[in-house]
């Protein structure tokens, strides 16, 4: 089968390549593509593979994973967890900001756009990279979740010493991929106000920690 050319930064390019010619990635593509003719979808069509652009394979240090993207307008901007400066910040992320206070002192900053911290090396990874407005779960089970498994275990099989921080259930079933004998792994229960356990988990200081203990620089959280 033809191999799809995928706009995707270029170190992800080539460790994702085998994903691009198999079926379930055409057929993906595919369904992609009507509905973006024929609904709003999000984040924009440009930024779906943000979290890979802003935080190339070499450099990533960090992987947060999510589920699926914010569903409402002006919100996804292709990074988990993440929204566009001037836009409210959603619960599951003010608790995020009011455990990194806790934990590392940092303060809530004005704004929920999290690129810096992608910049940094912390890949914000959904595993599901597109949404129909306003419907939480639609583009659940149409092939994101092998392209971002594949992405994960490379990951895991390619790199070493990185922190994977699986919030949840849904992302600590897809950590399952992860060898967790040489990279840390840390789970804790959502973020999101409806689940409880996730404040006080302390997981932007063991990440910071583990980082430093194997000479790489600390995340500025």
């Amino acid at each position: 089968m033809q191999t799809i050319d995928v706009k995707i930064e270029p170190s992800w390019k080539e460790v994702l390549k085998e994903e691009f010619s198999k079926p379930y990635f055409h057929d993906l593509v595919q369904f992609v593509k009507e509905e973006y003719q024929k609904h709003t979808v999000y984040p924009p069509g440009r930024q779906i593979f943000r979290a890979f652009e802003v935080c190339p394979f070499h450099h990533t240090k960090v992987v947060i994973i999510g589920q699926d993207p914010y569903h409402g307008p002006g919100q996804a901007h292709g990074l988990a967890f993440s929204v566009n400066d001037g836009v409210p910040i959603p619960p599951s992320l003010h608790n995020i900001f009011a455990e990194v206070q806790e934990d590392v002192g940092t303060p809530p900053p004005a704004s929920g756009n999290l690129e810096r911290w992608a910049r940094q090396g912390v890949l914000l990874l959904n595993a599901i990279l597109t949404v129909r407005a306003r419907e939480a779960g639609s583009h659940r089970g149409k092939g994101w979740e092998q392209f971002t498994d594949a992405a994960i275990r490379a990951l895991s099989q390619q790199k070493e010493h990185l922190v994977f921080l699986l919030w949840g259930r849904y992302a600590q079933e897809k950590g399952k991929v992860i060898d967790s004998t040489k990279h840390l792994v840390l789970e804790a229960p959502h973020p999101s106000p409806l689940a409880r356990g996730f404040r006080g988990c302390r997981h932007f200081s063991k990440a910071n920690a583990y980082l430093q203990a194997h000479g790489k620089e600390a995340i500025v959280w």
